[in-house]
């Protein structure tokens, strides 16, 4: 780990009412997350970057927003802070397209300092993405951190993170070795297939390149593509087709209905086409869940298996 003094540093220029926390909290998972974590309102966001691996502080200062780089990429994540802070977000469109529907026009209101981040980076996400696809959080996040921690190599700065595992050692591993993590063998070969053409996800054009590409990969569908480029793109129209619960958070917010299907989800959310994934996300930043009628999904081990 590099010294704790940060190599480049930059100060931006927030909208009113710009929250840092809120915004921040897609690139975390969890408080425990071993490459970014929120820690007295400072983001601390630990990556691989083209130029090297580096850390980026955000915190707020005296109303504006201050950015601080750590490692041999400290540059590259300075220079793309805006967009990692959500900044670069474009809402043009959404205030009349909210305004049609009085649930997601007050949620607009009450989160107008909400911007979506675009990290620029497509892999860290794919690692978390892929992880979560059809588990529990817990279990989602147990095989996440495990993963991170197996191969771990410190992050530069003083917040003692680790750095996303390198995609090509990923790609090497064999499945046992995801095997304890509780990580089966379809999720485990996904991974391991997306790693290995890391490098042409990276250089995607946009989101819709890229979640051409995803999709190619077997394993990888909507789903993981929508979180994927949501995050690295800042995608605000990418829905998350195949999960356990937007379909029913949506459908209860939109139109009372306690439980909804994939095909309900984009019918309601037509009207906000363009801002689809923010309508989701506001929903989510607000709390809101449709009525549970059943147990919670069991965490499950495959290690023992």
């Amino acid at each position: 780990m590099t010294g704790s003094e940060p190599t480049a540093s930059r100060a931006l220029r927030p909208p009113p009412g710009y929250r840092l926390a809120a915004s921040v909290r897609p690139l975390t998972f969890s408080s425990y997350d071993p490459c970014a974590r929120i820690v007295d309102g400072t983001l601390w966001w630990a990556t691989r970057t083209p130029t090297g691996s580096a850390t980026l502080a955000l915190r707020a200062v005296a109303g504006d927003l201050v950015a601080e780089g750590y490692g041999p990429g400290a540059d590259w994540v300075v220079e793309r802070a805006d967009a990692v802070a959500g900044l670069r977000d474009d809402l043009t469109g959404f205030a009349a397209l909210a305004a049609t529907h009085p649930v997601v026009a007050r949620l607009a209101a009450q989160h107008a300092g909400l911007r979506m981040p675009a990290t620029g980076l497509v892999f860290p996400r794919v690692l978390r993405a892929v992880l979560e696809q059809k588990v529990t959080g817990k279990e989602a996040y147990r095989a996440y951190a495990a993963t991170v921690r197996h191969f771990a190599e410190p992050a530069p700065g003083p917040a003692r993170l680790l750095l996303p595992p390198e995609p090509a050692t990923v790609a090497a591993a064999p499945y046992w070795v995801y095997h304890p993590f509780g990580v089966e063998q379809r999720r485990a070969d996904t991974l391991r297939r997306a790693a290995a053409v890391a490098d042409r996800l990276e250089r995607c054009a946009d989101s819709a390149e890229a979640s051409r590409r995803l999709t190619a990969i077997a394993g990888v569908g909507p789903w993981t593509a929508a979180e994927v480029v949501r995050v690295a793109y800042g995608d605000p129209d990418a829905v998350s087709v195949g999960d356990y619960h937007i379909p029913n958070t949506v459908a209860w917010a939109l139109a009372g209905e306690p439980r909804g299907d994939d095909a309900r989800l984009l019918e309601l959310l037509e009207p906000f086409r363009g801002h689809r994934g923010r309508v989701c996300r506001l929903l989510e930043a607000a709390g809101v869940q449709a009525p549970r009628y059943g147990p919670r999904a069991p965490i499950r081990s495959f290690a023992r298996y």
